[in-house]
């Protein structure tokens, strides 16, 4: 009987250029390190920030700008765990291909499976985030109605090919950069003009704050807002020079993100401190209201509803190319890992991850967002330990420096990932574990009860 979680692992990586690219039967590489970094910014959505932002600052005590440094730095090593996995395997697949490549094709299963369940929801958030917007919007329209007009227009672009959504994304963020700086400016103003104002209150927070957990605390809810930059991985074989420009477009879309969240709290605060706003749900309308009043909060809604569609647009792209990697490789059914053969795109990758979409008709936002945290986690701690079995252990990458970047960053990396699963609620638990079964049993499905072997990437082919 063969162990579900065998660790034989295949050949070693294939060069970036395989065979496959060069005579066009493969992925276009046509993305530079400017495009990959606004596919993962447009996966954040910059404007997430006031979706938890009056929660946070009073978790914080006001230190909100205080939660997103910490949250920064946890992520930055992470962050590089899967710049360091995608030099090593420049390929689509992400965690699924870097556990497959370091720990065996069960446990990669194991992984990918995980990482289906973050990837196929996160279209679906920005969805029902579409839906709640417009319809408040739109009284008179249906939510449903802006539901599947989204998941229609999304499925059309992804399905044209990645060129057309690298161009809906200059547009998406130009969108939510003219808000940033309309925003930040005539919060300036405003501030400027209110008198005296202490400017390290948004780290120090209010009277009577103080002590490391609540800003700890704070960070763990904030470190799902930088979910994007790992699906910067999932566009390596689109992606000209891979094995160069993947890790450094990764490091600076974490950065970029930070810095922009840092920014929006730190003004936001100044504008409107802790203790001032109505309550914690509507405060990032009052923020926004405050620094332009009525004029400003009809662009933020556009402009989050836009941020939101290019979300949903990314996340449509990556999870197709993760259920491409696995149908290549016959982990999933075959039909999953095939190109069209002239638009070079996974037509029925893109439309099954489509008709998963539409359980948004039916699931609330406090679900999917549940399952996708444990999604998200699982991948993280894969991705580091990976860094660790495949440079430490397997390459013998030990001296010194190896020790730093093979061992010790990736192994900081792991630690505050397994702190972040302390921030997880018991239905996150629930639903992730039942996720898991089900992974597990179609994996005995596949082998027979595990009397085969578990299907290995077949990379070369890509």
């Amino acid at each position: 009987m063969t162990s579900p979680f065998d660790t034989q692992t295949p050949a070693k990586g294939s060069p970036p250029e395989t065979e496959a690219g060069r005579n066009g039967t493969g992925w276009r590489r046509v993305l530079g390190v400017p495009s990959l970094v606004l596919l993962g910014l447009v996966y954040m959505v910059p404007l997430t920030i006031f979706s938890t932002y009056g929660i946070v600052v009073e978790l914080t005590g006001g230190r909100l700008s205080a939660a997103y440094a910490a949250a920064l730095v946890v992520m930055l090593f992470t962050a590089r765990s899967y710049g360091r996995m995608a030099k090593a395997f420049p390929f689509a697949g992400s965690a699924y291909t870097y556990a497959t490549r370091s720990f065996g094709a069960g446990l990669g299963f194991m992984a990918g499976w995980s990482l289906l369940l973050d990837y196929l929801l996160l279209p679906m958030i920005n969805y029902l985030l579409i839906g709640i917007y417009l319809n408040a919007a739109f009284p008179g329209v249906p939510a449903w109605l802006f539901i599947v007009v989204s998941i229609v227009a999304v499925t059309v672009l992804n399905i044209v090919g990645i060129t057309a959504v690298a161009r809906a994304n200059f547009v998406v963020v130009g969108l939510q950069g003219l808000f940033i700086v309309l925003f930040v400016v005539l919060a300036w103003v405003s501030i400027s003009g209110s008198g005296t104002v202490d400017l390290l209150a948004p780290f120090t927070g209010v009277d009577g704050a103080d002590g490391l957990s609540p800003i700890l605390a704070g960070a763990a809810i904030l470190c799902l807002s930088y979910l994007g930059f790992d699906a910067v991985s999932t566009f390596a074989e689109e992606t000209r020079n891979p094995q160069r420009n993947i890790p450094r477009a990764i490091m600076l879309t974490t950065v970029l993100a930070g810095l922009i969240f840092l920014g929006l709290a730190y003004i936001s605060h100044l504008l409107l401190p802790v203790g001032t706003f109505a309550s914690p749900d509507s405060a990032a309308i009052e923020v926004v209201g405050t620094a332009g009043g009525n004029l400003l909060v009809a662009f933020f809604t556009a402009a989050y509803i836009a941020g939101s569609l290019g979300s949903a647009l990314t996340s449509q792209a990556s999870v197709s190319r993760i259920i491409f990697s696995m149908g290549r490789s016959q982990v999933l059914p075959a039909v999953l890992g095939r190109l069209h053969p002239r638009l070079r795109t996974p037509v029925v990758p893109i439309v099954l991850t489509s008709a998963v979409a539409l359980l948004a008709l039916v699931l609330d936002l406090t679900t999917v967002s549940s399952l996708i945290s444990f999604g998200a986690l699982v991948a993280f701690s894969v991705v580091n330990l990976s860094v660790i079995k495949h440079y430490f252990i397997n390459q013998k990458e030990r001296g010194p420096k190896g020790l730093a970047n093979n061992l010790v960053l990736p192994g900081i990396g792991l630690v505050l990932t397994v702190w972040l699963w302390t921030s997880l609620s018991s239905l996150s638990f629930t639903l992730g574990l039942a996720w898991a079964g089900l992974g597990l049993v179609y994996l005995a499905f596949l082998t027979r009860g595990f009397r085969r072997p578990t299907p290995h990437l077949q990379l070369e082919d890509a």
